[in-house]
């Protein structure tokens, strides 16, 4: 079997015939990493050397319909699930990583190709392990500039849980390090979350979807920009009722976040850097951790607060 397309399944000699079973499978020449619950696809790592941001697409429902967008009109900088922000490096030229896709080479009216002049890489997995219902996908990442000058270091860990009847959890941490200067970050109040997911419109609040948070807080006026600890957007789509709440890891300080109807969400970080210019130094570091729950049913049916309590109080584990 070739290096570029590795099949990891590692079965625990304690794993009960009917705990769902998580498999990863790895082509670096195409660039994506299926992980699979019980044979079926649930989510992939999108990771080629030619995107403007590695993110993740498909990410599918219980029952296999993909929830997400990898591009789309009028925003077509959106990936699916992905995380960026808007950057200097040692007092140069503003560098939007969330605007990465418009650094390529325009092919015609709002489109554009690679090589994008900004972007951020994927380096290399650290680590990829897969153990009955949970895999660990750990990676290195570099955000560029003007080609190939480093800007900030990216770690990542992804540790994924499957769960019964086709659902899963996501445990994501990612850590930026300014390894190569002190960096600014200049993201504005409107445009960033850290992750940032954007959903299929079939499963969007203007097909009829549900946003609701941990308050009881439902649809983008009552939600955007306000506080919360978890955010549900849940629709049924073709006779599946399913959605994706994202738990907000608490670091002791509020988190608001962006809601979109048309199918945009994420949290924001802590408000004393956010929608304001904050530095770091060179060396310094800046974590952000979440929780994707994938479920079925609305947030009452998915259990999204009983889990959500699951996640902080450390009963999923990397």
């Amino acid at each position: 079997m070739s290096l570029s397309a590795i099949i990891l399944i590692l079965w625990p000699v304690f794993s009960l015939a009917d705990t769902p079973q998580v498999e990863l499978r790895r082509d670096d020449a195409a660039g994506h990493l299926q992980i699979l619950i019980d044979g079926r696809e649930a989510l992939v790592y999108q990771y080629a050397p030619t995107l403007d941001l590695p993110h993740y697409w498909p990410m599918n429902s219980p029952s296999g319909k993909n929830m997400l967008v990898q591009r789309t009109e009028p925003y077509p900088h959106h990936r699916s699930f992905w995380f960026a922000d808007t950057v200097r490096l040692n007092g140069g030229r503003e560098v939007s990583l969330y605007n990465a896709f418009y650094s390529g080479r325009k092919t015609g009216e709002n489109m554009y190709a690679p090589p994008y002049r900004d972007h951020i890489r994927h380096l290399r997995f650290t680590r990829l392990e897969a153990k009955g219902g949970i895999a660990a996908v750990d990676t290195d990442l570099i955000w560029e500039m003007d080609g190939d000058t480093p800007i900030l270091k990216e770690e990542r860990r992804l540790t994924v849980y499957a769960l019964a009847d086709g659902e899963y959890f996501l445990d994501l941490t990612f850590k930026l390090t300014s390894a190569y200067g002190e960096v600014e970050f200049i993201s504005d109040d409107v445009h960033y979350a850290w992750p940032f997911l954007r959903l299929e419109k079939l499963w969007s609040g203007e097909e009829g979807g549900t946003i609701i948070t941990d308050t009881s807080a439902t649809g983008q006026e009552a939600t955007n920009m306000k506080v919360a600890r978890w955010i549900d957007y849940s629709n049924t789509v073709a006779s599946e009722t399913a959605g994706v709440a994202v738990f907000e890891w608490p670091y002791g300080k509020e988190h608001r976040w962006l809601t979109r109807d048309y199918g945009c969400f994420g949290p924001r970080r802590t408000d004393e850097r956010s929608g304001k210019p904050f530095n770091l130094k060179k060396g310094e570091s800046i974590t952000q951790r979440v929780g994707v729950l994938v479920h079925r049913g609305d947030s009452k049916e998915g259990r999204v607060a009983e889990r959500y309590e699951l996640f902080v109080g450390g009963n999923w584990r990397r």
